[in-house]
């Protein structure tokens, strides 16, 4: 999310380095919705710090013809899979937790558009009413899933859906939620300690009920100094090996890349790391303040180099 395809593109010709980019372009959010920053006296639309700058992380689509155009234009602009708003969220202003958001027929043809392009949905939700209808109509991928239980868990199940859990950016409001300058408003401090006191068991229970889990991170801007941590905090539920195999082999599923990433084979893209030392034995390695990342090899290129 927010990368644009001219980055995709500069990536994909060299002009820029970066890992590989599967974008999502914005989010599809309904009125009100986890998505709609405006504050409620403001009739325009707003990014997340509520300034009128004309630009957001969503799109305001209501309506199946709306939802339609709306994924339509996402795939036009280069995304490579949609994401939807399903559910309440932290930092939107005027949503709760648990609300349902878009309908059914919504939900339908925003998954349609998507099984047409040969791509997939990603849905933010957090509760297990929301995860349900959204798996039970078509969406591939739940992004958070905090408040899972062992109905969501199962209807994931049966529905060959994947869970994304995200706790390193819950972890990162939650240091930084008393610092005066962090700019966290208290609505939102309200909401994030709703949903992280209950992060870490939805991975359990996902486990449990034989779920596939990606990995991922939500970060956002300055945040993005915490993503290491996310594999520590898995630790506290999983092993190493369980996390790695989520962060490789799970994600390049949810991607539709099996194949081609998140393995080593003949046939795959050349994707690789050397690190100092293993992680399977010691997940933190990627947590630590030293480099340990000594090579990075991508599609058989030598990037980084820290090895004499």
């Amino acid at each position: 999310g927010g990368a644009d395809v001219g980055i995709k593109t500069a990536v994909e010709e060299g002009v820029v380095l970066s890992p590989r980019l599967f974008i999502s372009g914005r989010a599809l959010s309904q009125t009100g919705g986890h998505g709609d920053y405006r504050h409620n006296s403001s009739e325009m639309v707003t990014c997340a710090c509520s300034l009128c700058t004309g630009s957001s992380i969503s799109v305001i689509c209501d309506g199946v013809p709306a939802v339609r155009q709306a994924a339509r234009e996402q795939f036009r602009i280069g995304a490579s899979q949609i994401k939807i708003m399903a559910g309440g969220g932290i930092s939107s202003p005027t949503d709760k937790i648990d609300n349902l958001q878009y309908s059914d027929d919504e939900i339908i043809a925003i998954v349609d558009e998507a099984t047409r392009f040969h791509s997939y949905v990603m849905a933010h939700a957090y509760t297990p009413q929301a995860i349900i209808r959204c798996v039970n109509l078509g969406v591939k991928t739940i992004e958070h899933g905090n408040l899972l239980d062992a109905e969501s868990a199962q209807a994931m199940f049966n529905n060959k859906a994947y869970l994304v859990p995200t706790l390193s950016i819950y972890n990162a409001f939650m240091m930084n939620k008393d610092d005066s300058d962090s700019g966290i408003p208290e609505s939102v401090v309200e909401k994030l300690e709703e949903v992280q006191s209950q992060a870490i068991k939805s991975i359990n229970l996902a486990r449990k009920y034989n779920v596939k889990v990606g990995l991922g991170t939500d970060l956002l801007g300055e945040y993005h100094n915490f993503q290491y941590d996310e594999f520590k905090l898995r630790s506290q539920v999983e092993s190493a090996f369980d996390t790695l195999h989520s962060a490789t082999y799970v994600n390049a599923e949810i991607l539709n890349m099996q194949g081609k990433l998140g393995i080593v084979d003949v046939h795959a893209f050349a994707d690789l790391i050397i690190l100092e030392n293993n992680p399977l034995e010691d997940i933190s390695v990627f947590s630590d303040k030293r480099d340990q990342v000594l090579m990075v090899i991508k599609n058989g290129d030598i990037v980084k180099n820290l090895i004499s």
